[in-house]
């Protein structure tokens, strides 16, 4: 990215910067903490302590207790959106974290309209866990458009955030122009018919991603049908969980029909999807020609037929 890019990003994020209406407060200022003082903050934490005490929040010790480590783990800390803010303001300069956890934390869109436009200058973190945040629509929004900016982010958690059924056009938009992450868990959210149809269009044209959760959603019928479409030409996944979408027989045929053609799945997990003996019958004559997948999981009372079929499949 040129300078002035960088720059004109910088300039941008209105919403993070230090100079609101409020009264200017200096790192002098006697600020608590959550659970007492913490002495000989790098710049950063400077930096923290200055924006929780601008949006009004308690600095979170362990934040600070853990600067200039790779890994910042503050899943379940209750920061809310503005907690968001202020730890926001704080990374937009930082080189130290690669991988950050913020899962279970009460973010809402607007905590995460926050970190994603950290993440538009923050070019270090390459590994996010937003999971279980309240983001719903205007979150998914937020996110997906950040990713048409970040370059650096590999590995993204947003399980569990209440997406609705159309939110998942928005990650089939970015994730055209993607080629960065690898690693998607978009698991407990609400994807169904019209959600399929987007995630089948995102797998099909995306060619980087190899890992994606999509468990614990609603990909029946037409959605899962249209997904599997998209899976029949996608040439990275190789581990996909389509556990406890409720698929029934009819997408299992056309999952067998993909797996006829894709050549690079070596994991899939199917457990929890009301297929009968008949659907897994139909499932097998797809695997007859797919030499690549090692692992099915399904349900128990499948598996004998399953692997007496695909000899190379090994159960975990």
């Amino acid at each position: 990215m040129r300078g002035d890019d960088m720059n004109a990003n910088l300039l941008s994020l209105d919403s993070l910067s230090l100079i609101e209406d409020s009264d200017h407060v200096t790192v002098d200022d006697e600020c608590d903490t959550d659970a007492g003082e913490v002495k000989d903050v790098s710049s950063t934490g400077e930096l923290y302590l200055q924006a929780c005490k601008l949006v009004r929040v308690a600095p979170v010790t362990y934040f600070l207790r853990h600067l200039g480590c790779d890994t910042i783990n503050m899943n379940h800390h209750g920061l809310g959106p503005l907690g968001g803010k202020a730890l926001a303001i704080a990374l937009v300069t930082d080189m130290n974290i690669t991988t950050l956890q913020l899962a279970d934390n009460c973010l809402s869109a607007d905590g995460a309209r926050y970190l994603t436009q950290m993440l538009r200058a923050n070019f270090t973190i390459q590994h996010l866990d937003l999971s279980n945040n309240h983001l719903q629509s205007a979150g998914a929004e937020c996110v997906a458009k950040m990713l048409l900016e970040n370059i650096s982010i590999k590995s993204l958690k947003l399980s569990g955030n209440k997406f609705a059924e159309d939110d998942a056009r928005w990650f089939a938009d970015a994730f055209a122009s993607n080629y960065r992450v690898k690693e998607l868990d978009l698991s407990h959210n609400h994807f169904s018919a019209r959600g399929g149809e987007h995630l089948g269009q995102m797998i099909a044209n995306n060619v980087v991603l190899e890992v994606l959760d999509l468990s614990w959603n609603r990909l029946r019928m037409k959605g899962a049908v249209a997904f599997c479409a998209g899976l029949k030409v996608n040439s990275t996944l190789k581990h996909l969980d389509l556990s406890w979408n409720g698929f029934g027989n009819e997408v299992a045929l056309a999952l067998g029909e993909a797996l006829k053609f894709n050549n690079t799945l070596v994991h899939l997990n199917l457990n929890n999807n009301r297929m009968t003996d008949e659907g897994v019958s139909m499932l097998c004559k797809g695997l007859e020609a797919n030499d690549m997948l090692r692992v099915l999981k399904v349900r128990l009372t499948d598996l004998y037929s399953v692997c007496h079929t695909h000899q190379s499949l090994q159960q975990l």
